[in-house]
């Protein structure tokens, strides 16, 4: 069995990343942190997995060694203990954003800094392992991808891979646990009082990962917090260098995509979602991707949608880990959803 152990446990990115890791068949967890909640169990602040575990709270100074470290802390806490996180654990898996840009130019420029360890931007694979497979099979450090950024990718990523990508505009809407705190979100949630709409409509750090992996700079790039509380929605508007065709359309699709365990293309004539919907999704690590042309002109609409704290954050890394461990890639991650809602 693996020794797992998670830094910064109490949000709702971690307390996913619990769940699926007390399920998973080749792993034990073995200790999780939280400053504010040092000797609390976990299922007071996680009820779902009351009675899945007695595991408690512990300060990060506590912490003892295991064979890999989950970090879900606050951005820039990883780039301050990285040196403290590696003498405790063999591999890394970072699910904040501190190591996600390769290029220090990049990093001070979307996020309005220097990086405070440059030296290790390299050596970090980003997680994403539609992307990334190969490299993450021998990795030892990995920054997963932010939800946003995850859910634009790999809408985007057929087309850029075909050459067909000229430039696009991404709008996401996503849902308020997005935030990761639980105060937060909760006050986001559409059946309590003071409801909150937050839009980002330029400059948001999710579009720099975005075309470093694509390599497109072209980009255009927006978020909207709407009254959900797990989901993202990603429509791109994509402006192709010709004009494509639906069947040409279908082939990049099926030849990005037809490998995948947790991709799927939603494109249907008929039924109750025929193009991607975040709601049918939650809890699940799936990302659903479809495809819409605009006939009289060189426009491709391509959507995607998936659950921000799963396929977005804490299934992704269960995902990269199961590919270091050399793992079935689905371990742990073969929830199929629920449906009626």
């Amino acid at each position: 069995m693996i020794r797992a152990s998670i830094a910064g446990a109490s949000g709702y990115a971690g307390g996913e990343l619990l769940r699926l890791l007390l399920g998973h068949p080749e792993v034990e967890v073995a200790e999780i942190t939280s400053e504010r909640l040092a000797g609390k169990f976990a299922h007071g602040v996680h009820p779902n997995l009351r009675g899945a575990t007695r595991l408690r709270f512990r300060p990060l100074d506590e912490l003892s060694g295991c064979d890999v470290l989950f970090v879900c802390l606050p951005h820039g806490d990883s780039s301050r203990r990285i040196d403290d996180f590696r003498r405790l654990a063999g591999r890394i898996v970072d699910l904040g954003a501190d190591f996600r840009l390769r290029d220090p130019a990049a990093y001070e420029r979307w996020y309005g800094g220097p990086h405070p360890r440059p030296d290790l931007l390299g050596q970090f694979v980003y997680g994403l392992p539609e992307l990334n497979r190969e490299e993450l099979r021998d990795a030892d450090l990995v920054a997963c991808a932010g939800c946003n950024a995850t859910a634009a990718i790999l809408a985007l990523r057929p087309l850029a891979a075909a050459g067909a990508l000229a430039s696009a505009v991404i709008e996401v809407l996503v849902g308020s646990s997005e935030a990761g705190n639980q105060a937060t979100a909760a006050s986001h949630h559409p059946e309590r009082s003071g409801a909150a709409r937050a839009f980002k409509p330029t400059g948001h750090r999710h579009q720099g990962e975005i075309a470093a992996a694509l390599g497109v700079e072209d980009l255009h790039f927006s978020a909207t917090s709407i009254e959900m509380v797990r989901g993202v929605l990603a429509t791109c508007h994509v402006f192709a260098d010709r004009a494509l065709e639906d069947r040409e359309l279908w082939q990049i699709y099926r030849d990005a995509y037809a490998e995948e365990p947790f991709v799927r293309i939603v494109k249907g004539q008929s039924g109750i979602h025929r193009y991607p919907e975040p709601g049918i999704l939650a809890g699940t690590n799936y990302c659903d991707v479809g495809f819409e042309r605009d006939p009289d002109t060189k426009r491709v609409v391509a959507m995607s949608a998936l659950d921000n704290l799963m396929k977005g954050a804490a299934g992704q890394a269960v995902h990269a880990f199961n590919l270091m461990s050399g793992f079935r890639e689905t371990a742990g991650l073969e929830f199929t959803g629920l449906h009626p809602l």
